[in-house]
């Protein structure tokens, strides 16, 4: 029987080869007890592609999805539903190109993102907002009346004698 460490996170995160070296190469240190890669494998960005961190609650009426867009323009971004699916779309683009600076390390991530969440059928659909600030991008999804708890007064049987 082997037993492996679970990583909760890797359900949601996009597979990535890069990180699949980083793994690889933190067993071979276990069973070997020192480096086996090159030092460069280490200074690999962790995701060469990118998607947003998220955050979903789950309040009494309505469900609230946030997400991290750091240096992302309102403009770069697209928040759909198509079915019981919220999709978040976009571009982190480049700042400007600097070519009289020599980078020792970046670890900024550019390039398109996309993520899509699975909605409950308990969302109304026709009153989703979002809203942009700092850098978070808050969806609201409302929950549909049917959906919404209800509280039942219970009434006592008076006897009748």
């Amino acid at each position: 029987m082997v037993l492996e460490r679970r990583d909760p996170g890797r359900a949601v995160t996009p597979w990535s080869p890069f990180r699949e070296l980083q793994e690889m190469q933190r067993r071979f240190d276990e069973v070997f007890g020192g480096p086996s890669f090159p030092s460069v494998w280490r200074c690999l960005p962790e995701e060469m592609s990118w998607a947003p961190a998220v955050e979903i609650l789950d309040k009494d009426d309505k469900f609230v999805v946030k997400a991290e867009l750091p240096g992302v323009k309102q403009e770069d971004m697209e928040v759909s539903v198509e079915g019981d699916t919220l999709m978040i779309k976009g571009e982190k683009k480049v700042e400007k190109e600097t070519k009289e600076e020599n980078y020792y390390r970046s670890e900024r991530a550019y390039g398109s993102f996309y993520r899509s969440i699975a909605l409950p059928s308990t969302v109304n659909a026709s009153k989703i907002a979002a809203d942009y600030e700092d850098g978070v991008l808050e969806v609201t999804l409302p929950k549909a009346a049917e959906a919404k708890p209800k509280k039942i007064e219970v009434k006592a049987k008076k006897k009748t004698s």
